[in-house]
């Protein structure tokens, strides 16, 4: 299986209501480091996964609406976890794929991680 991995970053606000979420219940700031894996079983005919500057323009546009949002307007009534905002970048970069151009069709898989910090990190991680 070959893969390429792009990077970003968002910078958001956000409450987790709930006790199970301790002080994070409050009101607080995150950036995340985004990473997105793309696999595939074959290369296509010109030896690559996917084109990595699309991939990137896909990302960054994905994650524009999030950058320096709050995401209890932007998801209200959601619980916004990384976990939540890992399936939320995936759904968006997979509905993305017609802008990934030449091979993206032969795309199997999709991983989409977000690091909360330099020890916590959360994925999501599926078939196309």
């Amino acid at each position: 299986m070959y893969s390429v991995e792009v990077r970003d970053h968002i910078m958001i606000a956000h409450s987790l209501p709930g006790a199970v979420f301790g002080p994070a219940q409050n009101m607080h700031g995150a950036t995340f480091v985004v990473d997105v894996a793309f696999f595939r079983e074959a290369l296509t005919e010109h030896n690559f996964v996917v084109d990595i500057g699309l991939a990137h323009s896909v990302l960054k546009s994905v994650l524009a609406p999030l950058n320096f949002a709050n995401l209890d307007e932007v998801f209200p009534g959601e619980i916004t976890t990384t976990e939540f905002l890992c399936r939320h970048i995936f759904d968006e970069v997979a509905a993305r794929r017609d802008e990934l151009g030449e091979g993206a069709e032969g795309l199997s898989r999709l991983r989409v991680t977000l690091h909360e910090s330099h020890v916590a990190r959360a994925s999501f991680e599926a078939a196309l």
